[in-house]
């Protein structure tokens, strides 16, 4: 891997904050109205509250973070809602990819461009599996280099229901796929009674999955009633998308979406990696590579990340054993990432 300047890391920090402006504006619109702030189980979120005649109606802008800050405050301020132009974010995009970021391919990108405009973000889909890899080194001013950091595989993952309060839309995943007119059709079930959990571009390797986290023993699909498609349960995915966080990928203008936290990721993947059928050797090898080169920058760069991931993940005993499982292979195939967990996590 190797470091992005500081050019390019202050660049991808604009364009996520402009991504983020402009998603706000468009949860807010321009009528008017103001921007109330609620706490939903220890969280904070943003509503935008108008009046329409006989009720009030609060529309939900999105979870509190430094840039959604500042976008609010702008509008509290009784100025016009700054955000920039696409065109400006289409040139911040070609000024990141000049100075060595990492993008997606075209595919991929009409795909979740497509996906993000019809709110799947922002009603709780997470980008996870290597795409969100790619976002997560951006995110941190890195490049990864090598092999591994290329894929058709599109993950989304999200929880069957909301926790949080939102206006009745809903994300109609097989029908954004289909207006693509790439050839998009649903991958049929292990039975013919199960709905698809994934879509496929016929002739091609690249493909949809929708993911969601395992409750009990079941692992047959559950439907995602605001997505209106299924999503294949997963065990130990509740834990990786327990703290999301937005990120922006680096194709077109910019797109704007959900990733799991870095140490959690790293430590996602090496639980996975344990878990991974016999025929899926190259993924498990894949799933500790991934790990070690996150948690070589964590420890560097962020100390004490890996650590609260890792007493997170501690807590849960069947997390844990397959956890340690994971590292006692990160041991013999990464050494060093091994060693700087190890003195992250006695620090």
């Amino acid at each position: 891997m190797e470091r992005l300047s500081i050019q390019v890391q202050t660049a991808y920090a604009e364009l996520l904050e402009q991504l983020v402006g402009i998603d706000a504006q468009r949860a807010i619109g321009h009528s008017s109205g103001t921007v109330v702030l609620k706490t939903l189980k220890g969280q904070e979120y943003y509503y935008y509250q108008h009046a329409l005649p006989g009720r009030i109606v609060q529309n939900y802008v999105g979870r509190r973070s430094p840039a959604l800050d500042r976008v609010v405050e702008r509008f509290k301020g009784g100025r016009k809602l700054v955000t920039s132009e696409r065109q400006r974010t289409t040139r911040l995009c070609a000024l990141l990819r000049s100075g060595g970021a990492m993008t997606i391919d075209r595919p991929s990108t009409r795909v979740l461009e497509a996906l993000a405009d019809a709110a799947v973000f922002r009603l709780g889909g997470l980008l996870v599996g290597t795409h969100a890899f790619i976002a997560l080194g951006n995110l941190l001013g890195l490049r990864w280099a090598g092999a591994g950091v290329r894929t058709e595989d599109i993950d989304i993952a999200g929880e069957r229901t909301l926790a949080i309060a939102v206006p009745p839309l809903t994300a109609n995943v097989p029908k954004v796929l289909e207006s693509l007119e790439m050839g998009f059709f649903p991958v049929p079930g292990l039975s013919p009674h199960q709905p698809s959990t994934s879509f496929k571009v016929r002739g091609r390797a690249l493909r949809v999955d929708l993911l969601t986290p395992q409750t009990g023993s079941r692992r047959s699909p559950v439907p995602i009633t605001r997505f209106h498609t299924a999503a294949q349960p997963l065990p130990y995915l509740d834990y990786l998308i327990d703290e999301p966080q937005q990120a922006a990928l680096v194709a077109g203008s910019g797109i704007l979406v959900n990733v799991p936290s870095p140490a959690r990721f790293a430590l996602h993947k090496l639980l996975v990696s344990r878990t991974r059928a016999a025929t899926q050797q190259a993924k498990s090898g894949k799933d500790l590579d991934q790990a070690a080169r996150l948690i070589e920058v964590l420890a560097e760069d962020r100390p004490g990340d890996l650590a609260l991931a890792w007493e997170t993940l501690a807590k849960r005993m069947s997390l844990s054993k397959a956890a340690h499982a994971g590292l006692e292979a990160m041991k013999t195939r990464h050494p060093e990432a091994h060693a700087a967990l190890q003195d992250d996590l006695a620090q």
